[in-house]
């Protein structure tokens, strides 16, 4: 399908695979991949921390710090399950104040629930990487591959590690959802999880990303994300109402400049620092985080008359949008403004609603049948089945113990007798240490052998380790 090279954002003209290229000047390293797919490298050939190249170099955590941090969140992730149930406040303050960055792969697969996924479907992944994949689809992933940040040196490589990898995940995911198929906006967010960990469980965040957080938002018809933009409108109205009067005024639709913000989860809009940030709260809160970050751009935008004096019109406007300012998307600027914004997920389901009763009334009924969403972490893994059980099955294979008495022809008499299915009389002077016990209380016995069981179920529970 043709691509429309100029502007930003999705043009809707086509249809969902109209991904165009981020060319805005001064945005982070990778937003304006070249038009024949050759990025060509600035500066001297420096790369960032974060993997990019000639990308500026952020703000350095102190190693004590850092290190600090790292031990709390292992802890964290040893403990799961305990954590989430007891401790979510806990886990959300230390996703707020930035996981790790060499845990962050980690703490995201546990975050969505896509470990437990993987588990569930355990060799899925490699089955559909085994299979050719629709045609349709495999074409235009493979013209999208060049375009998804052409400077980071994963992805830099015609052909290279990164994309083939890219090219797994994207085409695995239009085989395990072939209602859906591939939709360009997914390619940014499957490599932004590409950055931070193995194609498998990039392949499995992906699913959850697409199938918790963003429901609809990759299937034909786009109506998933036009719903939430005409929330995100109603949201500005009470919580910057000059902003929201000046894009009425002007007919300027939330999908003109919020389907790219959305859709990519500001991957394509943000500086690389700040963009992490917000999806390690993303996935911790839910989709939430995405519509404070796009009112606090909105208002830190056009929020006040002084500002509006610039854009007096509906291009300007759309201009504004386009290049927002660097101070308002500063990490810690814009990290304390989304937590102190408060819009919850009762005003985002309540609006829902509202807006779903207005579609209907105007439009009808949905096309797309979206599962519900679910709000961050938390109610992933409430909702979700766990993919491990408590190991309190009896064994079924009787172990003879090599103490007991008795030649070996009363031993083949005694297994005759339990195959007629008579009950042998245990001897109380002998107990058989091989055998189970009858009423085994692993939780409250401290011997060599419970002390192992107690310590193999509680890992087996712990489904998210």
């Amino acid at each position: 399908m043709a691509k429309t090279e100029q502007g930003n954002g999705l043009d809707m003209r086509g249809g969902r695979d109209k991904l165009t290229d981020n060319g805005k000047a001064g945005g982070w390293p990778g937003s304006d991949p070249e038009a024949n797919g050759s990025p060509i490298i600035p500066g001297e050939n420096q790369v960032d921390r974060y993997g990019f190249t000639g990308g500026a170099h952020a703000e350095e955590i102190p190693n004590e710090v850092l290190r600090q941090r790292e031990t709390k969140w292992l802890d964290m992730l040893n403990s799961w399950d305990k954590w989430m149930a007891k401790k979510h406040n806990k886990v959300k303050e230390r996703c707020q104040k930035g996981i790790p960055p060499s845990l962050r792969g980690r703490a995201w697969l546990y975050l969505t629930g896509g470990k437990v996924k993987r588990e569930q479907n355990w060799g899925k992944f490699q089955e559909l990487n085994s299979q050719p994949g629709d045609p349709k689809w495999v074409d235009i992933i493979e013209r999208d591959l060049h375009r998804q940040f052409p400077f980071h040196e994963m992805f830099a490589a015609r052909g290279g590690h990164g994309q083939r990898d890219l090219f797994s995940v994207l085409k695995a995911y239009s085989l395990y959802r072939p209602e859906e198929g591939y939709c360009q906006a997914q390619a940014p967010i499957a490599a932004v999880l590409l950055m931070h960990m193995p194609a498998e469980d990039a392949f499995w965040v992906l699913v959850q990303i697409c199938e918790k957080y963003l429901p609809g938002y990759y299937s034909s018809g786009l109506e998933a994300i036009q719903l939430d933009g005409e929330i995100l409108y109603a949201l500005l109205r009470r919580g910057a109402p000059v902003a929201h009067r000046h894009l009425k005024k002007h007919k300027l639709e939330p999908i003109l400049y919020m389907t790219e913000w959305f859709m990519c989860a500001f991957s394509r809009t943000l500086p690389w620092a700040s963009v992490l940030r917000v999806w390690d709260m993303f996935l911790c809160e839910g989709v939430k985080i995405l519509f404070r970050v796009g009112l606090v751009l909105l208002k830190c935008m056009l929020g006040s008359q002084e500002k509006l004096k610039s854009c007096q019109g509906l291009y300007e406007t759309m201009e504004l949008l386009r290049a927002i300012r660097p101070q308002y998307m500063q990490e810690a600027f814009l990290v304390q403004e989304i937590i102190e914004l408060h819009v919850s997920e009762k005003d985002i389901e309540k609006e829902h609603h509202a807006q779903l009763r207005r579609w209907k009334e105007s439009r009808g009924d949905l096309h797309c049948k979206s599962p519900p969403r679910m709000h961050g972490a938390k109610a992933i893994m409430t909702a979700e089945p766990p993919g491990r059980q408590y190991l309190k099955e009896r064994p079924s294979i009787i172990v003879y113990s090599p103490l007991s008495s008795g030649t070996d022809g009363d031993r083949a008499e005694e297994r005759g007798k339990a195959k007629e299915g008579k009950q042998i009389p245990s001897s109380p002077e002998e107990a058989n240490p091989y055998l189970p016990p009858i009423d085994p209380s692993p939780l409250l016995k401290h011997t060599t052998i419970d002390g192992s069981r107690v310590s193999l179920s509680s890992a087996e529970h712990d489904t998210y380790l």
